[in-house]
């Protein structure tokens, strides 16, 4: 609601918001009807590329937002492609050489087609960046600004936002979508967006209201007991297990008892993972342990997380401590108690440790490092 209006003159957005805040048709719907008012893409410039870009840090949010783009393009005779890892490249290739005026595309993806031309950005004016942030911390901002760099430079709105815009000019149009603005955000927005105009629906990074957080303090060697517990209470419900690797993932699977569980992560091919996503919908299995490929936007939906921590996780102490009191979730005793709870990691408390306090808070602190 924030966003469209701003979208529909052409202005560069950031928006900032929590998972689930309809992210996706923030942007989708203005860039329709921007291309309705284009030619349609035929023999006379198909060979320029696409009119816009739409870039995500995986290909399961790649083709996710494919997903709901078509269901509006297809009586728009709009016609979208998506370009992503795990599928030939030259079926896609194929696929480009007949046309699209939406590209959806992962970065390393869609450099691969550049470098080997399979496609061009001659005529894109319209990009779209989607979970920023993410895409920054799995190491693609090189690929970004490759990318950015690849679409024509004579299209950027004026800097200064006093000087009227030619209407009779197409100006480039650029959408950035993140849940925090680390300073890899920060640099694209200073170096490619003109005068943007910042959408805040909630405190960047805060955890959405719809979801119950509950956090459990575990020993190590008790964190598979209790998660045994935790699915045993929810039954046949359906159940997301987050962890940080493969190799846990596997683990948990092999030591699935009667569990109706399976796995998501990397090491799992393109088919491999959507036959694992179908068959989470069609209730063949209720539990599903992923790495955080399966960390996509499920807008308006309640639920309960609950995240099992050990002292090994104290370097996260401090941020999980303001997010659930931001999101006015209870903060167990243990957590809310420990040193590393009280500070940021690398800072110091504001006030110095009385001396019989000492030995925990160094103590503390080397556990943060180690983990580092």
């Amino acid at each position: 609601m924030a966003s469209i209006p701003l979208g529909l003159q052409q202005r560069d957005v950031i928006g900032l918001a929590e998972t689930g805040s309809g992210k996706t048709a923030a942007f989708l719907l203005p860039l329709l009807n921007y291309i309705t008012r284009l030619p349609p893409i035929t023999g006379d410039n198909i060979e320029d590329g696409p009119y816009a870009v739409v870039m995500a840090p995986t290909r399961e949010l790649a083709q996710q937002i494919e997903h709901e783009i078509v269901k509006f393009a297809r009586y728009l005779g709009i016609k979208v492609v998506s370009i992503v890892g795990g599928k030939s490249i030259d079926e896609q290739a194929l696929k480009i050489r007949q046309g699209c005026e939406v590209m959806i595309a992962t970065p390393g993806r869609l450099i691969d087609c550049l470098e080997r031309q399979y496609v061009v950005l001659n005529q894109c004016n319209y990009v779209v960046l989607d979970e920023a942030d993410r895409m920054i911390d799995m190491g693609f901002e090189p690929q970004i600004l490759t990318v950015l760099d690849a679409m024509p430079s004579t299209n950027f709105k004026p800097g200064n936002e006093d000087e009227e815009l030619d209407e009779k000019k197409i100006y480039r149009t650029t959408y950035m979508f993140s849940a925090t603005m680390p300073p890899g955000v920060e640099r694209l927005a200073r170096k490619y967006l003109r005068n943007p105009v910042v959408v805040t629906t909630s405190t960047a990074g805060k955890a959405t209201h719809l979801i119950s957080q509950h956090v459990i303090l575990v020993k190590e060697s008790q964190k598979m007991v209790k998660l045994q517990e935790l699915l045993d209470q929810l039954g046949d419900q359906t159940v997301i297990v987050f962890v940080n690797t493969r190799k846990t993932a596997d683990f948990i699977s092999d030591r699935k008892a009667n569990y109706r569980l399976t796995t998501l992560h990397g090491g799992k091919s393109k088919d491999q993972r959507d036959f694992v996503l179908e068959d989470l919908r069609n209730k063949r299995y209720n539990i599903l342990v992923a790495t955080d490929l399966a960390g996509r936007g499920r807008a308006g939906k309640k639920g309960i997380a609950t995240t099992l921590l050990t002292l090994q996780d104290s370097h996260v102490f401090y941020d999980l401590k303001q997010m659930l009191i931001q999101s006015k979730s209870p903060v167990p005793p243990e957590l809310s108690r420990h040193e590393a709870s009280k500070c940021k990691p690398g800072s110091f408390p504001d006030r110095p440790p009385r001396r019989n306090n000492m030995f925990m808070l160094l103590r503390s602190w080397k556990i943060s490092i180690c983990c580092l």
